[in-house]
């Protein structure tokens, strides 16, 4: 059964580090893009970046350029979205989902996703 658990959510202040990650259980990760997108209160989800299965990466936002970065583990089957320099417009729910195939959507339009890890940034 497919499975995708994000972890590494939490309050910060503006300015700090998290390192999110989507273990991915049921499937080999090797064959499969993944985005994460985020929701913040009251708005529309907005997907934040995606990794191919060669490594390949889209933006979807260019709020999060220079600071976050996304990064694949196909050993652990775990996918990883490090996030710096957070300001509170980063707040929200953050959801790992896995592509239709190895290809990242040019819009964030995914087969399956996770249960999301809240992120707040706040002082």
């Amino acid at each position: 059964q497919l499975q995708l658990v994000e972890s590494g959510g939490g309050m910060v202040q503006p300015g700090g580090s998290l390192r999110l990650s989507c273990a991915v259980s049921g499937v080999t990760l090797d064959y499969y893009a993944i985005g994460w997108i985020r929701q913040a209160p009251g708005k529309e989800r907005e997907g934040v970046l995606c990794i191919s299965s060669i490594g390949g990466i889209i933006n979807y936002t260019n709020s999060v350029k220079g600071r976050f970065t996304i990064s694949r583990d196909n050993a652990r089957n775990t996918v990883y979205l490090q996030m710096n320099s957070l300001t509170p417009e980063d707040t929200g729910v953050y959801y790992c989902a896995r592509a239709y195939d190895n290809r990242c959507p040019l819009t964030p339009e995914y087969r399956y996703w996770g249960q999301g890890t809240q992120v707040t940034v706040s002082s």
